[in-house]
């Protein structure tokens, strides 16, 4: 009775060992290397301010224009 229990041990591990390889074996998969940026250092003025100045210049620059047409 053991011998039959130790051959059907083996059968059972030899056939999910064939079972496991049965596509082939997977090729090995490339990890990507990832570089991390770090962020530049941030300046005097905020995005924000340059932008909200940036409008305003041309509010300006409109309202002017428009003020020497209708002259």
């Amino acid at each position: 009775m053991r011998l039959t229990t130790t051959l059907a041990a083996a059968a059972a591990i030899a056939v999910s060992g064939v079972a496991a390889n049965a596509g082939g074996l997977a090729t090995p998969v490339e990890t990507p290397i990832v570089e991390v940026m770090t962020p530049a250092p941030a300046g005097s003025f905020s995005s924000g301010l340059i932008l909200l100045a940036f409008i305003a210049a041309i509010l300006a620059a409109s309202s002017s224009t428009s003020a020497s047409i209708s002259n």
